[in-house]
């Protein structure tokens, strides 16, 4: 018995003397591996230490403290780290290892790019954070040559493309970032971001990464006087995030890349909150999806170096042309599905505005439920939308009118229709002068179409709107007499040229002025060139003459105005409203002879207009059609100068009906 107890001390004895071994040879060979890691940053020309090393074998926990790094010779990159802690460690693949938890503790990262126009100083503070479920490479990247903020980025993103985890979750990080360091009145801020979290990454992309707070204050310095706003984002979520699609635009290999990648699916958040002296912005809420990137054209690099090295000199005209050409190119580059910003107050000395909602999805541009103060009183619209609205047009637009020493041409203003098709407006109510009227707009649309060069050879028109009638303007002062307090204003006009027949229609053109008229207009033109459609007025005019006149149609139904007109006849002349519009129509009669002896039709005209205006509530037709083909530049001429041979060139018909 005694034997084999001493048998078994002994094996004890040697089986702990052999794990304390096993284990002093585990932790060797991890500070040995550790050390060789720090040796390949060294190798590279960086700098890299570290202190104790520990590395325990029955949880295969690698603890290191005091690490700091700078990647490269020269470097703008600093890392400093207290403390990392892997547990469950294992190796993966050849060259990588992977890890069930890796708690980092103090930690600071600070970039220096002190070179060109994207100079600044950004500094990074992480107390702690987590990696749960890590595999990535066992050694690190070499550092980029260049110290561009776009090359470091680029660096960042490749190092986030080779490690894959379940989660990485980070309460806080604190940053100070300063632009313009070396200048007499340096700028920047402070960031702070809590609450940051990202769920399953592999090989750089992210199903969802999330900020629960992002504050930020920011300085700035200006000609005899500075400034600070602050500002607060919350419930940040970013899904399906692909760093490929950055790479892949800051990869000079890719610039023939005409694809669009997809960076992220939506981005949302709110509120949003922006404060700058006595003025304050908020965003209930936010949402961007679909956000792309096309290669080719989003140079995010060459974006930067244009920008002018020396901020204090305003740049040329012709220098601001290019860069807004450059601008709009870049801009081509990212794609954004749809973009959709809640409720949006700002608060000013003057009084509280707000917008409902601003959307942007399918090429249209909507703003709606704005209401905000101003000089004669509330400002209210329902909706403003642009159609086929494009930033890069309209900056490319925009940038054709910036020619050094020369004023815009008309052909260059024109433009903007290239840049947009059509804009609407609903639901306006705006104060009327400084009185205590409203002007009411239903409806204003706009719609063209079928440019030739930068005119459009279609078009519609529709306004429907109620505007007061004012006493202080003498053309308006017989309304106003007459008991008329608003105006009820429906306009409905469209205009197409139709190529293959070369004919012009001005159809529908209808004017409803609410207890006054209702009038139509209808003509057609004949032997329109497309040659008209341009800015060169010499030019207009030589292909204006081979225009010929077509028929012109018009309609006028009576809804009050003609009992107003009798109304404001009798008063002044002190008689009955019957005797008054009988005076009306026997003023049109007088004239009967004299037209009728150039045009025998035209006396049937004059019969129409002199019974429509002895009867209310009549609807008068005038229908007139060329007896053969008229020269509308002729004509024209002809209205000038001798008006009854110009209607003689026409064949009258007209009539009156209830």
């Amino acid at each position: 018995m005694r034997r084999i107890l001493i048998g078994l001390i002994a094996l004890a004895l040697l089986a702990g003397g052999g794990w304390l071994g096993f284990n002093l040879y585990a932790q060797h060979r991890v500070t040995a591996d550790v050390e060789a890691a720090f040796d390949q940053i060294r190798g590279r020309g960086g700098k890299a230490n570290h202190g104790k090393v520990a590395f325990d074998l029955m949880t295969r926990t690698l603890t290191v403290e005091d690490i700091a790094v700078e990647p490269g010779q020269q470097s703008q990159m600093h890392i400093k780290i207290a403390g990392v802690r892997a547990i469950g460690m294992r190796q993966a693949d050849q060259g990588q290892f992977s890890a069930d938890t890796i708690e980092f503790s103090g930690i600071e990262f600070a970039i220096d790019s002190a070179v060109g126009p994207s100079q600044m100083k950004a500094a990074y503070k992480i107390a702690q954070a987590t990696i749960r479920d890590y595999t990535g490479a066992i050694g690190a990247r070499a550092l980029p040559p260049s110290n561009a903020i776009t090359d470091l980025y680029r660096f960042g993103l490749e190092q986030f493309t080779s490690v894959s985890a379940s989660a990485i979750e980070v309460p806080t990080i604190a940053a100070t970032i300063v632009t313009k360091p070396d200048t007499a009145k340096p700028e920047g801020g402070d960031l702070t971001y809590s609450g940051l979290a990202m769920k399953n990454l592999r090989h750089g992309k992210v199903e969802a990464t999330r900020a629960d707070r992002f504050a930020f204050t920011f300085k700035t310095a200006q000609p005899g006087k500075s400034g600070q706003f602050t500002g607060e984002l919350s419930n940040l979520v970013m899904s399906d995030f692909d760093a490929g699609s950055m790479l892949a635009a800051l990869d000079p290999e890719k610039a023939n890349d005409d694809g669009t990648h997809q960076m992220y699916r939506q981005v949302s958040a709110g509120p949003y909150t922006v404060t700058s002296g006595d003025v304050r912005l908020q965003i209930d809420s936010f949402a961007v999806d679909d956000i792309g990137v096309q290669p080719s054209k989003f140079r995010m690099a060459e974006m930067l170096a244009m920008l002018p090295q020396d901020q204090s000199a305003p740049p040329t005209p012709a220098q601001a042309r290019e860069m807004m050409e450059k601008l709009a190119g870049f801009y081509e580059g990212l794609h954004v599905g749809r973009l959709e910003i809640g409720k949006t107050s700002i608060a000013t000395p003057q009084g509280t505005g707000s917008i409902n909602v601003v959307r942007f999805k399918d090429g249209e541009f909507a703003v709606e439920g704005v209401d905000t103060p101003s000089p004669q009183g509330q400002f209210k619209m329902e909706r403003f939308a642009l159609k086929s609205f494009s930033v890069t047009n309209l900056m490319r637009w925009a940038a054709s009118l910036t020619t050094p020493g020369r004023a815009p041409s008309p052909d260059q203003m024109l433009g903007l229709f290239g840049v947009l098709a059509g804009a609407e407006v609903k639901g306006v109510a705006a104060p009327f002068k400084n009185s205590k009227k409203l002007v009411t707009i239903d409806t204003l649309s706009l719609d063209w179409g079928q440019l030739i060069g930068s005119i459009p050879s279609k078009a519609h028109v529709v306004a429907k709107f109620v505007t007061p009638t004012d006493p202080s303007d003498p053309k308006q002062l017989p309304l106003v007499l007459g008991g008329i307090d608003k105006l009820p204003i429906d306009l409905d006009l469209g205009a197409t040229w139709t190529e293959q027949s070369n004919s012009f229609a001005l159809a529908p053109a209808t004017l409803d002025i609410g207890g006054i008229a209702k009038a139509q207009l209808r003509i057609a033109l004949g032997n329109v060139p497309r040659g008209l459609f341009s800015a060169d007025l010499a030019q207009v005019m030589g292909q204006a003459a081979q225009i010929e006149a077509g028929t012109i149609e018009f309609s006028l139904r009576d809804n009050g105005g003609v009992d107003s007109a009798a109304a404001q006849y009798a008063r002044g002349q002190n008689v009955s409203r019957e005797a008054a519009r009988q005076a009306l129509a026997d003023s049109v009669r007088v004239h009967r002879e004299e037209v009728a002896a150039a045009n025998p039709d035209a006396g049937t005209a004059v019969d129409a207009i002199a019974s429509f205006v002895g009867t209310p509530g009549q609807t008068l037709v005038i229908k007139l059609t060329p007896r053969a083909k008229v020269p509308l530049m002729q004509l024209m001429q002809l209205l000038q100068t001798d008006p009854q041979s110009a209607l003689a060139q026409f064949r009258i018909e007209a009539s009156t009906g209830l």
